[in-house]
């Protein structure tokens, strides 16, 4: 079984699928602050709605951002936590492709990066970049959180449900790599520093 995490947004999901990424079942839900104290009482029972132990697992995806700082760092710890205490692999997935893959329709995935800033992923880039809302079309079929279509005025946002599209990439590429990613240097996509830290490394910004 996979587990698959996404707190990229305050829109959260987590996913449990068979280990070819087959959906077993699928919890989504918004929550702007508490993802510290939601991410694994929904995962417990979510495994409890299914009848499945936790020590089924034999993989951990977890989606890697851009996006929240404290949604990524969060999510983040919980996936090592579990990919340490059930010694099993771990993959990250960049989120915001996830989202894509989960809405084939859009054109476009956004993630909130400020007040007047987003991270953009357009369909067929390779990578996400920072825009400013005026460069956003409003219009346009986009994933993006409920907080950020709000605050973008974006008429035609669907909410990402990331985690189901992490589990099936994941799958993927553990039949490639079976050992999956480095636990101790695996971290999210930040693409740019904290607020309240002027000056940027050289360096990519390291949490965990």
């Amino acid at each position: 079984m996979i587990i698959a995490i996404d707190g990229a947004s305050a829109d959260l999901s987590i996913a449990l699928t068979e280990p070819d990424g087959t959906m077993v079942a699928e919890d989504a839900w918004s929550s702007a602050q508490r993802q510290s104290t939601e991410l694994l009482p929904r995962l417990l029972a979510l495994l409890a709605r299914i009848d499945r132990p936790l020590h089924d697992a034999s993989l951990v995806a977890i989606g890697t951002g851009p996006g929240s700082f404290t949604g990524l760092r969060v999510a983040m710890a919980l996936g090592k936590g579990l990919a340490v205490g059930l010694e099993v692999p771990i993959v990250g997935v960049p989120s915001l492709g996830a989202w894509l893959d989960a809405e084939p329709d859009a054109i476009g995935a956004l993630a909130r990066a400020g007040a007047r800033e987003a991270y953009l992923l357009e369909r067929g880039d390779e990578e996400p970049r920072i825009v400013d809302r005026a460069e956003v079309a409003t219009g346009s079929l986009l994933v993006a959180a409920v907080e950020l279509a709000a605050a973008f005025d974006l008429t035609a946002a669907r909410r990402p449900r990331g985690a189901i599209a992490i589990a099936r990439r994941a799958a993927e590429r553990i039949e490639v790599d079976a050992a999956g990613d480095d636990l101790p240097t695996l971290e999210p996509i930040y693409l740019r520093a904290p607020r309240g830290v002027a000056v940027e490394s050289g360096e990519r910004v390291r949490w965990l």
